[in-house]
């Protein structure tokens, strides 16, 4: 594990733990996020902690011809009358991110300079967010990084519905057209829709 400089570089991914963490420190600037999420690499921290910088292998990601939609979430689909956007409202999306209670987790990652950092990617056009609506009230939605070459790299989701999120992944998942989705590390959610985990070195294949 090596502790980063103002030097925009990152170590190879060789040099990870067995658990996926790389490097710590740094700052969060434009030029550093592009070349680690160009180089399979992403941060990961809690606020309380210098900034975390991971590559995991295996690596979870999804193929979306692999995408499983049950028969169910296919109703819910034909009868939702939630509303779809990308790119609607970014700041309210990863915002959002950021209030979700996760389990095993006391604060948020998703900081003040995260937020703004990401922002700044999205305004750059370097970042996505996709929103899903009930009545013109955001209740679900997701962020992620576009690396322009076929690869989305999910960042993180929150709903305040049963099946909004799902709706809002789904829909973007089957309207794009994505070669590999990147889910970082192992859910549940995410294995239910159809998600797996392969050898890093396949994961950087396709970066």
């Amino acid at each position: 594990m090596q502790y980063l400089t103002n030097e925009i570089v990152f170590p190879d991914v060789s040099e990870a733990s067995p658990e996926g963490v790389l490097a710590i420190g740094g700052g969060l600037e434009t030029e550093r996020l592009l070349l680690a999420y160009q180089s399979g690499i992403f941060p990961w921290f809690d606020d309380d902690e210098p900034i975390v910088w991971w590559s995991p292998d295996p690596r979870f990601v999804l193929f979306p011809k692999q995408l499983k939609v049950s028969k169910s979430m296919r109703q819910v689909l034909r009868n939702t009358d939630f509303e779809v956007t990308i790119n609607k409202d970014f700041r309210s999306v990863i915002t959002e991110c950021s209030k979700m209670k996760r389990q095993g987790q006391a604060g948020t990652w998703i900081t003040e300079g995260m937020i703004d950092a990401y922002v700044k990617l999205h305004e750059l056009g370097y970042a996505k967010s996709v929103e899903v609506w009930r009545n013109d009230v955001l209740v679900a939605g997701l962020y992620g990084v576009d690396l322009n070459n076929g690869v989305f790299c999910g960042e993180s989701m929150f709903t305040k519905e049963s099946n909004a999120s799902k709706v809002g992944f789904i829909t973007f998942i089957q309207n794009t057209n994505y070669r590999l989705i990147d889910c970082q590390v192992y859910t549940n959610h995410l294995e239910s829709l159809g998600a797996e985990e392969v050898d890093r070195e396949v994961f950087l294949s396709y970066l």
